[in-house]
């Protein structure tokens, strides 16, 4: 039985937020409350004040932490701020990983148009294992509760990825080169 392509978006997008929401949710849970033993500390009062950082700098991580760190009056809450802006990036690299994910399962089991119901259900269930795999692997889950520019070099990496995807999909399609056009703009946002 075929599955249609408004059907697959349909689940597609709900399931990638329900990636987003499982890893923001597990990353706020665990949240470092203070600073790190390490760089998080430097990256966090650079961000507040918005001064320059050792090399080799972060600028977008410095301005989205000052942004975050205006949402508390209590400086005891500053870092933590800034460590929820790392948690939530995590889960947007989530989200964009699982898009990934199906967009490339997509390619390889489709030959024409549809898809069957089957490999709808492989496809957005691979995506679904292999995007939480990666939420609650160490490494990863250790950079998202901590204010450090990992996670945001991460999710930065993965919105990359998933519009070169977007952008080779529509190569031929008119203005399919905005794509192109937003890519550039992440490259020189990071």
């Amino acid at each position: 039985e075929l599955m249609n392509s408004e059907k697959f978006k349909k689940w597609n997008l709900i399931l990638g937020w329900i990636t987003f929401a499982i890893a923001l949710v597990t990353y706020s849970l665990t949240l470092e409350p203070t600073v790190s033993a390490w760089d998080c500390g430097e990256y966090i009062s650079t961000s507040v004040k918005l001064e320059v950082g050792h090399p080799p700098g972060a600028p977008l991580f410095q301005m989205l932490g000052a942004f975050f760190a205006m949402f508390t009056n209590d400086l005891t809450e500053i870092a933590k701020m800034v460590n929820f802006m790392s948690a939530l990036a995590s889960a947007f690299t989530i989200l964009f990983m699982f898009w990934t994910i199906t967009n490339l399962g997509k390619k390889l089991a489709v030959k024409s148009g549809d898809i069957t119901e089957a490999s709808s259900i492989t496809i957005l269930g691979s995506a679904l294992v292999g995007s939480l795999a990666y939420t609650f692997s160490d490494s990863f889950w250790f950079s998202a509760v901590e204010g450090e520019v990992y996670a945001m070099s991460s999710f930065l990496m993965a919105i990359l990825f998933w519009l070169a995807l977007k952008w080779e999909s529509e190569i031929n399609a008119p203005r399919g080169n905005k794509w192109l056009v937003v890519i550039s703009f992440v490259v020189g946002l990071s």
